[in-house]
């Protein structure tokens, strides 16, 4: 998994509640258990018409955000079914960080197995975030995963909050099993003792 530690970048605003998981990446496109080849499909319902051309007014089809890699988003993102296949969508477009006021909770746990920064923030900020966001490729925004700090494009900070660990996990690029390995030590030890003091397990 990559490591994350800062990002500056273009950011699409996603004004929408309750962004669900089949939004993200619908249902037909469940049948795959690769983890690349999904960001084509991202959004596909708001991004292409019926005929598959693209729609021109959604916000990642417009020329300032087609390589965006930060969305700022309403309430209640990844909301829906649990399915892996959402954060595997976003981080094969490019998308490393999503900012909202929240995150349904196990798309906020796939996200940070993947790569992928989620960052909960006030309703007030996001609406600061919001507004830098639709400026386009004329403002960027800078995530300091290290700082936990969010620069806008006219210089103004916030700062965001993060369980410890989560962070440890994407400042190494840890996802559950790189991170199981580094207690190696720990485990044979505790396996060896176990054997010692039970032998007929």
């Amino acid at each position: 998994m990559d490591k994350f530690t800062q990002l500056t970048g273009v950011a699409a605003p996603l004004p929408i509640i309750n962004i669900d998981t089949d939004m993200i990446i619908p249902k037909q496109y469940l049948k795959t258990i690769k983890r690349t080849g999904l960001g084509s499909a991202l959004f596909s319902e708001m991004r292409y018409k019926d005929d598959g051309a693209e729609n021109p007014e959604f916000v990642l089809n417009k020329p300032a955000y087609r390589h965006a890699q930060i969305i700022v988003a309403g309430d209640n993102f990844g909301c829906g079914s649990s399915r892996e296949h959402a954060p595997w969508a976003l981080l094969d477009f490019g998308v490393r960080c999503v900012i909202s006021t929240s995150f349904a909770d196990i798309f906020y746990n796939n996200c940070f197995k993947n790569g992928i920064l989620p960052i909960v923030v006030t309703p007030e900020q996001l609406n600061l975030l919001m507004d830098d966001a639709e400026r386009g490729s004329n403002a960027t925004i800078s995530v300091d995963l290290e700082a936990q700090t969010i620069k806008g494009p006219d210089g103004g900070t916030l700062h965001f909050d993060i369980d410890p660990s989560r962070k440890h996990t994407l400042l190494e690029g840890l996802d559950d099993i790189a991170a199981t390995m580094k207690e190696g030590p720990e485990i044979s030890a505790y396996e060896q003792k176990v054997n010692a003091q039970r032998p007929w397990i």
